[in-house]
């Protein structure tokens, strides 16, 4: 199946975008803090970092499986196939979605990204009023809103998040998305390393570790936020504290935006990967 000038246009698009990841140069604040970080984990026995990281691990896997199978998600699956075939009314499987084109694609996966991301601003919002429950359960929220939009990505392109490998694929992809930006072009070649060496389209044969310590900027920039929240949480207008709804509705806004970004480049990237081998 040959590309067309559209395929070509975005296929450039995203060697654009992925350059910019390979040109990204840390900043001295970010050094500082890798050093910082790299001194306090010195101290944390590599039995115990293990086992933490194990833990986390299999939270996400976890949560993972609930997501995908709950009613939600498949109520979610059977919209992405109802709004395929009204471009395409030959349309019947998760499959048959790399039938389309890719800016028929690009729509359907941005209206779930696109809800998501509300999703986000809301329950960034709702953190803002800074009560116990709603900082506690900012961050287990925020994985479950986000690995959702990577999974309802990945089916939109026509990859099936129920099969081993698109399964721990999606899981991959999130935590990549989810990483410092120093350290994504790193997590995209784990990612191509993968895809290289697959032997089948349902097994997965690689690495099933996700989570290390560099992983945990991302959870204590969040910690962080929750501080700011708690700062500005007694400055109200109009009876709400305004300012800090405000830092929690843009900082999930924002992260969410960059997790979707990142995970439809690379679906995007194996849907036109396909459609040239094929």
């Amino acid at each position: 199946m040959s590309w067309s000038d559209r395929d070509k246009q975005v296929w450039q698009s995203i060697k654009a975008w992925k350059e910019d990841l390979y040109e990204y140069e840390a900043n001295d604040l970010e050094h500082t803090y890798v050093k910082w970080l790299d001194y306090a984990f010195e101290s944390v026995p590599p039995d115990v970092q293990e086992q933490f990281f194990q833990l986390l691990d299999g939270w996400l896997f976890h949560m993972h499986s609930l997501i995908q199978g709950s009613q939600m998600q498949n109520d979610a699956r059977e919209r992405i196939l109802v709004t395929a075939r009204a471009f395409n009314q030959d349309i019947q499987t998760i499959d048959d979605l790399q039938y389309l084109t890719i800016d028929q694609l690009h729509y359907i996966a941005e209206q779930h990204a696109g809800r998501h991301r509300i999703y986000s601003l809301f329950q960034g919002g709702i953190t803002g009023t800074g009560g116990i429950v709603a900082l506690g359960s900012d961050l287990p929220a925020m994985a479950v809103i986000n690995l959702r939009s990577v999974q309802l990505i990945a089916i939109t392109y026509g990859f099936d998040v129920q099969t081993p490998f698109e399964m721990m694929t999606a899981l991959k992809v999130f935590h990549a998305s989810t990483l410092p930006s120093r350290l994504r072009a790193l997590a995209w070649e784990d990612l191509m390393e993968d895809l290289n060496k697959k032997d089948s389209n349902y097994f997965y044969d690689g690495s099933e570790q996700l989570t290390d310590y560099t992983w945990l900027e991302g959870p204590m920039k969040h910690a962080l936020k929750g501080l700011a929240i708690t700062m500005f949480k007694g400055k109200k207008w109009s009876g709400l504290p305004l300012v800090s709804m405000a830092i929690g509705a843009g900082v999930n806004y924002q992260l969410s935006r960059k997790i979707t970004d990142f995970a439809e480049k690379y679906y995007q990237y194996r849907y036109l990967r396909l459609k040239k081998n094929q």
